[in-house]
């Protein structure tokens, strides 16, 4: 069973694979007792963020960890994957932007800053 960081990792390794966009990592585990890390990225195409989501599973299966549920697969739009103390939201630009969970999750301290910001 991989710790928290290493499989926060894993999903972001997975994620980059596919060529996601904008991953953001959030730390909940002081706002939420369900799960610790929060991973956020888009994917430009419905085809895309099925292929981003599958290759999480994949990657995270072969690690030895359990997938629990995956949601949203028949639109494409907005695809979760919970994986226990990680769970993974995998959008498509105008779904992110219209929930923006980041602002929602805003008190969980980002890990991870989004690639496309600079640092102050």
């Amino acid at each position: 069973m991989l710790s928290i960081e290493e499989k926060t990792k894993a999903v972001v390794d997975a994620l980059e694979d596919i060529k996601a966009d904008d991953i953001t990592v959030i730390d909940t585990s002081k706002l939420s007792p369900m799960f610790e890390r929060m991973i956020i990225a888009s994917a430009k195409s419905t085809r895309q963020t099925k292929a981003i989501a599958d290759n999480v599973v994949v990657k995270l299966k072969e690690r030895g960890e359990e997938v629990y549920g995956r949601e949203g697969e028949d639109s494409g739009e907005w695809i979760l994957i919970d994986l226990g103390e990680v769970l993974v939201h995998v959008m498509q630009p105008a779904v992110r932007q219209y929930y923006n969970l980041e602002e929602l999750w805003s008190k969980g301290q980002a890990l991870r800053p989004k690639l496309a910001q600079k640092p102050e």
